[in-house]
């Protein structure tokens, strides 16, 4: 049986497609799977059990663990989105001003500086203001807020700035002339079309906080260990099925929320598609009766 060239481009397609999808999924799958494993030995199958998962949902130090991560991301990504917003406008709506250069340069040094580098330098930072302000000098929640901040921002700036670019100034200018100032003009004009880069920044910046091990190991104290910290630990001294558990809570979540913006993402599609041909259908139909 001979294969034609159109044949042969989807078989190719698909076959790299699986490949991919399995090399990706397959670890994870396997994960999930023994997180159901009653053994304590997390390689060696025995029997379908619920015991790590209620383990882990007694389990204080991963609670409390999971506490400080989230309450650490969702402030981190709430200040980076707020720094990112201001930096893109100032980057796109003030064309030149002094120091331009420098202030580039310097709201993204975090994306390309080593983590180790920016985790040192932050840790040297708060130990010289610990000896003035109290609070840094305990190395808490605080000092891990502002660290990841200080990368987040820098993310959340680039991801913004992309979508001012593609604002249309004039709807601005018309707004001003119609008499509204400047604040109205952001907040009614600008802010509602840059949404979905505000959204997109937020998530990225939750996202990247809650991943962070590096940054985190500097600035953290011994009352502020963060989920990934917890987890390098419990990895270094022998992985333990109450881990698999957990990462599999954390999988079920993240598919969660990614098959719900799946279908929000779909349905709003589907919702322009029919008022796009509602629009034509009334174009066609008004251009019958003129005619």
């Amino acid at each position: 049986m001979i294969l034609n060239k159109n044949t042969k481009s989807t078989l190719f397609r698909f076959v790299i497609l699986t490949i991919t999808l399995i090399f990706l999924y397959l670890p994870i799958m396997t994960l999930v799977v023994y997180s159901f494993n009653e053994s304590k030995m997390v390689t060696v199958w025995t029997n379908f059990s619920l015991k790590w998962y209620r383990a882990l949902m007694n389990n204080d130090a991963i609670i409390t663990a999971v506490g400080i991560s989230m309450t650490i991301a969702v402030m981190s990504a709430i200040a980076s989105v707020i720094i990112g917003t201001l930096a893109a406008f100032v980057m796109v709506r003030i064309k030149k001003f002094t120091g331009e250069s420098a202030f580039l340069l310097f709201m993204t040094a975090p994306m390309i500086l080593p983590e180790v580098i920016t985790g040192l330098a932050l840790l040297l930072l708060f130990v010289t203001l610990g000896d003035i302000i109290p609070v840094f000098s305990d190395r808490g929640m605080i000092t891990i807020w502002i660290a990841h901040v200080t990368f987040c921002s820098a993310y959340a700036t680039v991801v913004i700035r992309s979508r001012f670019v593609e604002l249309d100034v004039s709807i601005e200018e018309a707004a001003k002339d119609l008499g509204a100032g400047p604040m109205k003009v952001f907040f009614v004009i600008i802010l509602p079309a840059i949404m979905p880069a505000e959204v997109a920044a937020f998530l990225l910046s939750f996202t990247m906080s809650m991943d962070d091990l590096v940054i985190a190991s500097f600035v953290a104290g011994p009352n502020s260990t963060t989920l990934p910290m917890l987890i390098f630990s419990s990895v270094r001294r022998g992985l333990s099925p109450e881990i698999n558990a957990l990462a599999s809570v954390i999988v079920f979540v993240v598919s969660i929320f990614a098959f719900v913006s799946w279908v929000l993402t779909v349905r709003k599609q589907k919702r322009k598609e029919r008022n796009a041909a509602m629009v034509k259908a009334a174009l066609r139909k008004e251009n019958t009766i003129t005619a």
